[in-house]
């Protein structure tokens, strides 16, 4: 039924006992002539606006292709993207100047976190009297996060406290966030895949959705069972494609439910483990990183299927991120490894880590861009932007950033290019131009000097 809540998107919502399932873009349930105009309505699929976040810069030489244009070939560590090739737009020679010193001594990993989203220098501190900006994801959703549910999404796969220092003198407020509602006002991303999923599709009564959770964990039901009889309602006014997407959807919902509930309420978010290590269903079994950010991005998916949010910040780990790459051969902590000095062995572990970290990110994309919506796919109504705030994690430079832009932005983007930008030019310029794509119309964002006209030919 279509949701009473006119602040709210007018996607298809089911319902039941505690529970909410926003329904995918469906031909058959399109408005009348006179919504077809309205933005962000049934009619037109929405433009969703996302930024995936990793730490300590990467191996600079094996990420930038060698030439420009659209023939340009993947380097090593960009390999894995080769499915999704023809959605990218690789972005050379962005820099963020005010995740430079610029006076205050070091702390560029704190700086580099802090300034990816807000282009603002942060005010040095350990304390309480932390001071950023607001960041792009922000501008976003108080402009027009009012017509979903959620008006963002802040997700990743550590868990930070904002107090203390951890990083020369800065607040680990600034290590741990790249999402601010304000300039004191770090928006901690959830690392928890159970509370994400409870949260996205919990009822509207908060009381009536813990009550039916816990119903649902003592009788093992799925949350499809809670809207079983809403589903059966809206079938009879759907056509055959939509049908089959709405099967398709639901499947990926039981599937991700499904592994949620494989952690069980003792699960550690915080540990690796190999897969033939995991306990037995039901006891808590260790999520392994590798599995922690699919899990990550296929709610993400959900979240930008149902149209649940159409903005989302994740950080696969805080700045200055020690973790362990076991998983992967690569036993020693990533921040010690990225001050390298030149040493090839180290060289050669970041470049895995790298390859590691876009081997998930082209899962994520291959996964939105198998999903059919409008007159193309989910991936092609996205823009979702990969990246670092350091370019090398040895000099802790900000100039020459690895940023990726992803998805056509509803056919406003010319992508399968590699695009170079002017030196030192502001990586806010990008951000204006993806907000404009938003419908989100900001005068400057940090230290912005412009739009980067470069993403149409």
């Amino acid at each position: 039924m279509p949701d009473p809540n006119q602040s709210v998107s007018r996607r298809t919502v089911l319902r039941g006992l505690g529970a909410a399932l926003a329904l995918p873009f469906l031909e058959s349930l399109r408005p009348a002539a006179a919504l077809a105009a309205e933005a962000g309505s049934a009619s037109t699929p929405p433009l969703r606006l996302a930024f995936l976040f990793t730490p300590n810069g990467v191996h600079v030489p094996d990420w930038t292709p060698k030439t420009f244009g659209a023939n340009y070939e993947l380097p090593w560590i960009l390999e894995p993207l080769r499915n999704v090739k023809e959605d990218l737009t690789v972005l050379t020679g962005l820099c963020h100047d005010k995740g430079r010193a610029n006076g205050d001594g070091p702390g560029d990993h704190a700086r580099s976190a802090s300034v990816f989203l807000t282009g603002a220098q942060p005010y040095k501190t350990p304390g309480a009297t932390i001071r950023s900006g607001i960041s792009a994801d922000q501008i976003a959703a108080q402009a027009i996060g009012g017509h979903t549910r959620f008006a963002s999404l802040e997700l990743g796969c550590d868990r930070g406290s904002n107090k203390g220092d951890c990083d020369s003198g800065y607040s680990c407020a600034y290590s741990n966030n790249i999402s601010w509602a304000g300039p004191s006002t770090p928006l901690s991303p959830e690392a928890d895949p159970r509370a994400v999923f409870n949260r996205l599709f919990a009822g509207e009564n908060r009381g009536e959705s813990r009550e039916n959770l816990a119903r649902r964990r003592r009788q093992k039901k799925s949350i499809l069972d809670f809207v079983l009889e809403d589903a059966r309602s809206l079938k009879g006014r759907l056509g055959g494609s939509d049908e089959r997407k709405i099967d398709e959807y639901f499947t990926s919902v039981r599937e991700v439910e499904r592994r949620v509930e494989r952690l069980g309420s003792g699960a550690s978010i915080d540990e690796i483990a190999e897969p033939d290590q995991l306990p037995p269903e039901g006891r808590g079994a260790r999520l392994g990183f590798d599995e922690h950010i699919r899990l990550m991005g296929d709610l993400l998916v959900l979240a930008f299927q149902g149209d649940a949010t159409r903005i989302a910040t994740f950080m696969y780990a805080r700045e200055g991120s020690n973790r362990n790459y076991r998983l992967i051969g690569v036993p020693e902590g990533h921040h010690d490894l990225s001050h390298h000095q030149g040493n090839p062995e180290k060289y050669n572990k970041i470049r895995q880590i790298d390859r590691f970290h876009v081997a998930q990110f082209a899962r994520f994309l291959e996964k939105l861009k198998s999903i059919p919506e409008g007159d193309g796919t989910l991936l092609d109504h996205c823009m979702i932007v990969y990246g670092s705030g350091l370019s090398d994690g040895n000099r802790h430079n900000h100039d020459n950033l690895p940023v990726i832009l992803a998805g056509k932005g509803g056919g406003t983007i010319d992508s399968g290019r590699h695009v170079r930008f002017p030196d030192e030019t502001p990586l806010c310029n990008l951000w204006l131009s993806l907000l404009d794509r938003m419908g989100v119309h900001a005068d400057a964002l940090g230290d912005s000097t412009g739009r980067a006209e470069e993403l149409v030919l």
